[in-house]
């Protein structure tokens, strides 16, 4: 799936996060987490957006996470949702969603 304009899910909200996707100029895959718990819980952060963009296929793009302490469910779905709309997505594979 390819990210071909900027696009937005979640809130700054506690339990929650806010996720930025927009394209990448040089093709490359950049992830950046800001969060109140990255000493604790970065790495699973990181490895549950990864995962998720792996599912969904993205392969280059700029992805942007604000934690406020979100569960993995929460960030899977909000990352799903900010790539389905900044792929101006038609056709959804859902099983890649599961």
């Amino acid at each position: 799936m390819k990210i071909v304009k900027e696009a937005l899910a979640g809130t700054l909200e506690s339990s929650d996060l806010m996720v930025k996707v927009a394209p990448a100029p040089d093709e490359t895959l950049e992830v950046v987490i800001n969060s109140e718990v990255i000493r604790q819980f970065g790495a699973q952060i990181e490895k549950v957006v990864r995962e998720t963009l792996g599912r969904l296929d993205v392969e280059s793009g700029l992805v942007v996470i604000e934690d406020k302490g979100a569960l993995d469910c929460a960030i899977r779905a909000r990352v799903q949702t900010a790539v389905l709309r900044g792929a101006e997505c038609q056709d959804l594979n859902w099983s890649a969603l599961s």
